[in-house]
């Protein structure tokens, strides 16, 4: 499998080897769609909380008699039924939303990603990123320069210039191959892979 090599202006120079088990994989999309909403499950908090009927605000007085008032049986206003009354199966912190993928299953999951994105023409390799000083400008300029308004950066080492020039910028996200996920790969419209990224992708997810 070749993959596109891109100059500083974004324009496509010449063409670089990278394994087919992990650029050139048939699409997947129920796989794809499970790793995806596995990892968006994975990173929820459990920070809702509702009462109990034990826990709202009442009296244990009964409402009203139990006969003759044609109405239902209520014996205090914390019943669920009620208006007020708490909640029958309420959500707690404690809720647990995370969702198991197999090792096996993920790394499939991650090469159809990257295969899809070749074919779609938003994979592209680079040199290397790197900038002289940790200015958010300076990596602005780069990415305006080659064309890119939202990419994705999968870098064989991001040392603390581009990780501090990067960090502030919407549309950008540099990371090493270890830290790459689905959603931002289906996310961001353009994916760039440095080479020494190529070989890493190529371990973890081959």
């Amino acid at each position: 499998m070749q993959l596109e090599l891109l100059n500083d202006q974004g324009q496509a120079t010449s063409r670089v080897e990278a394994p087919d088990t992990v650029f050139a994989r048939d699409y997947n999309e129920a796989l794809v769609h499970q790793i995806v909403v596995a990892f968006q499950a994975n990173a929820r908090q459990g920070t809702r909380s509702q009462l109990t009927r034990a826990e709202v605000k009442h009296s244990t007085k009964k409402p009203f008699r139990q006969k003759g008032t044609g109405r239902a049986r209520a014996g205090m206003t914390s019943s669920p039924l009620w208006r007020g009354g708490g909640r029958i199966f309420p959500n707690k912190p404690d809720e647990n939303f995370s969702q198991k993928v197999n090792k096996k299953m993920y790394r499939a999951g991650m090469a159809s990603i990257l295969s899809q994105l070749v074919r779609d023409g938003r994979l592209a390799v680079v040199d290397s990123i790197g900038i002289e000083a940790p200015k958010t400008k300076l990596l602005a300029a780069k990415f305006k320069a080659m064309g890119l308004d939202s990419v994705m950066v999968i870098a064989d080492r991001v040392d603390d210039n581009l990780a501090l020039a990067s960090r502030n910028l919407a549309n950008v996200l540099v990371v090493e191959p270890r830290y790459a996920d689905p959603l931002s790969l289906v996310h961001y419209k353009k994916v760039l892979v440095t080479k020494g990224a190529i070989e890493q992708l190529k371990e973890m997810f081959a």
